[in-house]
């Protein structure tokens, strides 16, 4: 297992070092580690090092993973990040915190169904396939307008902002525009009257283009728990 607490502290130190470059407050920025395809105890040792906010891909892995770390419910915040399908909603609308990937309207109305009463109401972030690849999930920046607002009007859910998975680029100003097309979307509906915090965007290798941009949640993964062996 990668020294955690090591790990956790560069990638702190990279988005310190990119919002102070971009003349905001780092604690602007909030980390989420990345921890799917890693077992339950790596979770336990980065909550251990102090990472509090979790993002998990899979439904029956992250279930299994919840579950596993039932003890420390009370301090911990898991973000669902991955596709979702319509037919394995309910178990994310009943252990989850943050939904990042809504994709659809469908989706919205039925996890603001299955939100057990009771829970707080589920936080969600609207998905924008800001690089129009046909491989990736979301609405269009065009569509996204009418799909906010009508997910803002649903109960249980508290719509957050928008979260965006961007083509990969290698160069600081290839990777900031896409994020930048997703911020100025976003400015653009909270000028609407659409009461939005929360940009997510940004990875292990983009991360620095995204918190330039003004990325409140940056999703990082490989940077902090390795690289993932997918044929396990």
């Amino acid at each position: 297992m990668t020294d955690l607490s090591h790990t956790l502290e560069a990638v702190r130190e990279r988005i310190a070092a990119a919002a102070r470059n971009a003349g905001r407050d780092p604690q602007s920025v909030a980390l989420l580690a990345v921890s799917k395809t890693f077992p339950a105890q790596d979770v336990r040792a980065a909550h251990a090092a102090g990472q509090r906010a979790f993002g998990e891909n899979y439904v029956q892995e992250s279930v299994d993973k919840i579950e596993a770390l039932a003890d420390l419910r009370a301090s911990i915040e898991w973000h669902f990040i991955g596709p979702l399908q319509s037919n394995k909603t309910r178990p994310v609308a009943e252990r989850f915190d943050w939904v990042h990937s809504v994709d659809r309207l469908k989706i919205a109305e039925r996890l603001s169904a299955q939100r057990p009463a009771g829970m707080a109401p589920l936080n969600v972030c609207l998905q924008v396939n800001v690089s129009g690849e046909a491989s990736k999930s979301g609405v269009t920046p065009q569509e996204a307008q009418q799909v906010a607002r009508q997910i803002a009007a649903l109960p249980n859910l508290r719509l957050r902002g928008l979260m965006s998975i961007p083509e990969p680029e290698t160069s600081l100003e290839a990777q900031r525009a896409p994020h930048r097309q997703l911020r100025e979307l976003f400015e653009a509906l909270r000028a609407e009257g659409l009461a939005l915090d929360t940009l997510s965007m940004g990875m292990s290798a983009d991360l620095e283009a995204a918190v330039l941009e003004g990325a409140t949640i940056v999703r990082v993964g490989t940077a902090i728990f390795g690289a993932r062996d997918y044929s396990l």
